[in-house]
């Protein structure tokens, strides 16, 4: 018996919940369905299937030998996707996961150059600034920022950025300007809930002093976008990824204070799917985005 092809079967089967169903999509007849699934469990020497007038379900030990399997087949088809993948060039599609102002400022400017090098390739992008289920939504690889939800994440590093305290030089004007972090706690804040965000902050400076401060405001967002809204709109100071602001504080619309103490720096991370090799199409965007990052092509994002 073909072990994949057994796998693959049993796979199917599961997906469809039915051997009919599974039997159409695999362009087999029924009974050789049901023969492949009687051998397997044979084989292993369990019970894979419950059988009833609902349908099939998956036995515990079932569902145990569908997760590997399921695996097992993603790897084999991912490695011969890169076999092809290498000696005819990057194509198909990418599917990939990136947060919203992010992409917007950084990585679509710059796509065109990464899809001029691939003209067989095509791209699917979910912006998000939310950290999103990367298997159920089909996603190669996803771009985020802050702190890992999942430390059982398979990631990558890519670069590490500089956080600042920003805001328009109309609000400074109005609020004054903070000399020291807890000047901060009498200042209106535009407070990010998200990975990275948060009211309490630590900062340090050259000479080893450390000082931690609370920030509060009337404005709370869950978006990069809306930060950047609240904060151009005078609304009151950011502590906020570089990357956020770099337009802004690069032709003068906002300014950094407290420049002389330094906020923990912020991750930029690639995330690849649990369980499964990275594709080459993913590990070329990937190494795109580093380069763009850490040549300067993305301005003072990182």
């Amino acid at each position: 018996m073909d072990r994949m092809a057994a796998m693959e079967t049993f796979v199917a089967v599961v997906d469809a919940g039915s051997f009919t169903a599974a039997a159409r999509q695999l362009k087999l007849g029924q009974p050789a369905v049901s023969k492949s699934i009687a051998q397997l469990e044979e084989r292993l020497n369990a019970r894979l299937l419950l059988r009833s007038t609902r349908g099939l379900t998956p036995t515990a030990e079932g569902q145990r030998f569908y997760e590997h399997a399921r695996r097992a087949i993603d790897e084999a088809d991912q490695a011969e996707q890169a076999v092809r993948e290498s000696s005819a060039g990057l194509s198909g599609r990418l599917r990939i996961a990136a947060a919203v102002t992010f992409a917007r400022l950084h990585v679509l400017p710059a796509l065109k150059s990464f899809l001029d090098e691939h003209p067989k390739l095509h791209i699917d992008i979910i912006l998000d600034d939310r950290s999103i289920d990367l298997l159920e939504e089909g996603v190669d690889v996803a771009l985020r920022m802050g702190p890992l939800d999942d430390s059982s994440m398979t990631a990558r590093r890519i670069v590490s950025g500089r956080r600042l305290v920003v805001g328009t030089p109309r609000y400074f004007a109005e609020a004054g300007i903070p000399h020291t972090p807890a000047d901060l706690s009498r200042h209106q804040a535009i407070v990010y809930s998200l990975r990275g965000g948060g009211e309490s902050w630590s900062f340090t400076r050259g000479d080893g002093t450390e000082a931690a401060v609370a920030v509060s405001g009337r404005v709370r967002v869950s978006a990069a976008e809306g930060m950047r809204a609240a904060v151009l709109s005078h609304m009151g100071l950011a502590v906020a990824s570089e990357w956020m602001f770099s337009p802004e504080l690069a032709d003068g619309t906002v300014q950094a204070v407290l420049t002389d103490w330094m906020l923990p720096p912020i991750d930029v991370w690639a995330i690849f799917p649990s369980g499964r090799m990275a594709t080459t199409k993913a590990r070329a965007f990937v190494a795109f985005v580093e380069h763009l990052l850490t040549q300067g092509r993305a301005g003072t994002a990182v």
